[in-house]
């Protein structure tokens, strides 16, 4: 999980979340997103896949991602669960 929150820490691997939510993207359409180089971006794109917030599914020639949102659950899950300890210890 630490590794998820680092990845979330950072506001490009943020942006890219929000434009796969949308729809899948070829790291190419991604780079286009931003005013970054394409190596950075693809090093985004490996911190994301690393963590498993991010699927990748070969095409032909090119990798489609996909945001997975398995990972993001279990975030939440973890999250609120936190949080609902935290109120019946304030009770």
């Amino acid at each position: 999980m630490k590794n998820v929150w680092e990845a979330l820490a950072d506001k490009t691997r943020r942006e890219i979340l929000e434009l796969l939510k949308s729809r899948p993207h070829t790291a190419g359409e991604l780079a286009d997103q931003f005013s970054l180089s394409a190596a950075t971006v693809s090093h985004h794109i490996a911190v994301l896949k690393e963590c498993g917030l991010i699927t990748g599914e070969r095409r032909a020639q090119t990798i489609v991602y996909h945001l997975n949102t398995t990972v993001i659950e279990d975030m939440m899950r973890a999250l609120s669960s936190l949080l609902d300890r935290s109120d019946k210890k304030r009770h």
